[in-house]
C-alpha cells in the first residue's frame, strides 16, 4: 500500500518551511508514496496566535534579539512549561487537529516543535496512529524539540545525536541526516556562464552578502564597510523581499562601478552560492546547510543569540567560518582572509566536509524503510531526561 505522508512546518522565520519543502520534493519522487501534503501549521490558526509565533518573532529579530537569546536559554530545559504550552497550542489549533485526523497520514514529519507537540498529544490520547518523526532545523537541539511520543529524530550533527543519547533517547531512534535542503544545492553549475549572466567578472574573488529572504539585518552598513576592502573583489548583494533595502543599497553603491551586483529576492541562491568564494550573512540552520552543501565558507555577523550563535560555534569549531563581531573590523578580517589563499582553501574544504547535500533524501529513505514501533516516554523516563539535562547535580 502506498503511503500517505503529511509534512508540517510553521512559518516562524523561513527555515522550517524550506526544510519541509525539500522533504516534500523528495517524497514525491519515491514510488512508495501515494500522496504527500505539506502544510504550514500556522495557516490553520487565528491571527493572534499567528502573530505570537511569527510576527512577534520577526519583530524581536529586528529590534530585540537579546530577548530571543534570553528566552532560548531560559526555556532550554526538558518539559519546562510544557503543560501550559501544549494547552495553549491545542486551544488554537483545532482546525489543524481536524485536518490531521481527516487526512490520517501513515507518516508525519514535523520541521517545527509546535506541530510535533500536537501530533504527540494526539498519539498519547490514541486519537491518531501515525509514524511520527521530528526534523530539527538547527545544528543544536533545543529542549522544546523534545516530544513525549515519537518514532525518530533527524538531526544535523553527530554531536547533536550524542546530546540526545546522553539525555536518554535510544540511539537507534536518532538519525544524523543533516538538515534537509533542496536538491538543487547539490547540482554543479557552470561558474563562468552563471557569472556572465549576472554581469560578473569570470575570475574575480566573489563575495555573496545575503540579507535573508525577509531583508532583515544591517545590509547597508555592511555594504558601506565592504567599500573599504583592499582586495579587488566583487560582491553580490541579495536584499530579500524588501524593496526599500534594495533601493537604499543600490543608491549606496552607485559610484562603485563593477564592484557590486544588487539583487532583490532570489530563488537562484544555489547558483549564487556555487559561483561565490565566501558567504557573508546570518547563520540560520537552512542557510548554513545550503552554503555548506555548496562548499562555501561563511563570514558570520549578528547571529541571533541562542540557536544562530550555536550554529556559528559549530562553523568556527570545524574551521568552516569566521565571525565578525564588529562591522568596523569587517574589511580588516575579510582582507586578511582573502590575502591567505591557503586558509581560504582549507575553509572551503571544511565547509564541504560539513555539508550534507543529500539530507532530504536520507530522511525520506529512512522513513520509508523504517519499521520501528512508536516510543512513548513515561513519567520516570521524562524525569530522567530532565535530570540528565540539568546544569546542577542531583542531591536526592
Amino acid at each position: 500500500m502506498k503511503k500517505r505522508v503529511l509534512i508540517i512546518s510553521a512559518s516562524a522565520g523561513t527555515g522550517h518551511v524550506r526544510a519541509a519543502q525539500a522533504l516534500e520534493k523528495e517524497f514525491r519522487l519515491d514510488p512508495r508514496v501515494g500522496e504527500v501534503i505539506h502544510e504550514d501549521a500556522l495557516k490553520f490558526t487565528n491571527k493572534l496566535f499567528r502573530d505570537f509565533y511569527s510576527t512577534l518573532y520577526m519583530k524581536l529579530v529586528r529590534s530585540a534579539p537579546d530577548v530571543l537569546g534570553w528566552v532560548y536559554k531560559a526555556s532550554d530545559e526538558p518539559w519546562k512549561g510544557e503543560a501550559a504550552r501544549t494547552q495553549l497550542d491545542r486551544l488554537n489549533t483545532a482546525k489543524l487537529i481536524r485536518f490531521i485526523q481527516e487526512f490520517d497520514p501513515h507518516i508525519t514529519v514535523c520541521t517545527h516543535f509546535m506541530p510535533a507537540g500536537i501530533i504527540s498529544h494526539l498519539q498519547e490520547k490514541r486519537k491518531l496512529h501515525t509514524h511520527h518523526s521530528i526534523v530539527v532545523t538547527d545544528f543544536d537541539c533545543h529542549a522544546m524539540w523534545l516530544s513525549r511520543t515519537f518514532h525518530r529524530y533527524f538531526v544535523a550533527l553527530d554531536e547533536t545525536k550524542a546530546h540526545l543519547e546522553a539525555l536518554g533517547l535510544p540511539a537507534e531512534r536518532i538519525t544524523v541526516s543533516g538538515i534537509p535542503i533542496d536538491s538543487v544545492f547539490s547540482q554543479p553549475v557552470d561558474r563562468e556562464l552563471v557569472r556572465a549572466s549576472y554581469g560578473l567578472h569570470p575570475e574575480k574573488t566573489t563575495l555573496l552578502l545575503s540579507a535573508g529572504a525577509l531583508g532583515v539585518g544591517p545590509t547597508e552598513l555592511i555594504v558601506e564597510r565592504l567599500k573599504h576592502l583592499r582586495h579587488d573583489a566583487q560582491t553580490i548583494v541579495v536584499c530579500g523581499r524588501s524593496e526599500e533595502v534594495k533601493a537604499r543599497v543600490t543608491q549606496a553603491v552607485a559610484s562603485e562601478r563593477g564592484r557590486f551586483c544588487i539583487l532583490g529576492y532570489s530563488d537562484r541562491m544555489h547558483e549564487l552560492m556555487h559561483i561565490s568564494d565566501l558567504f557573508i550573512g546570518k547563520p540560520g540552520g537552512l542557510t548554513t546547510s545550503e552554503a555548506l552543501a555548496c562548499g562555501l565558507p561563511m563570514a558570520v555577523f549578528s547571529p541571533i543569540p541562542g540557536q544562530e550563535e550555536r550554529n556559528a560555534d559549530h562553523l568556527l569549531e570545524e574551521g568552516a567560518g569566521i565571525r565578525c563581531n564588529e562591522l568596523t573590523t569587517l574589511p580588516f578580517k575579510l582582507d586578511r582572509l582573502l590575502g591567505d589563499p591557503t586558509r581560504l582553501g582549507a575553509m572551503r574544504a571544511a565547509a564541504k566536509a560539513m555539508g550534507r547535500p543529500a539530507a532530504a533524501r536520507s530522511v525520506v529513505q529512512t522513513l520509508l524503510d523504517d519499521h520501528l514501533p512508536g516510543l512513548a516516554l513515561d513519567h520516570d523516563q521524562r524525569e530522567a531526561i530532565a535530570q540528565a539535562a540539568s546544569r546542577t547535580p542531583s542531591h536526592g
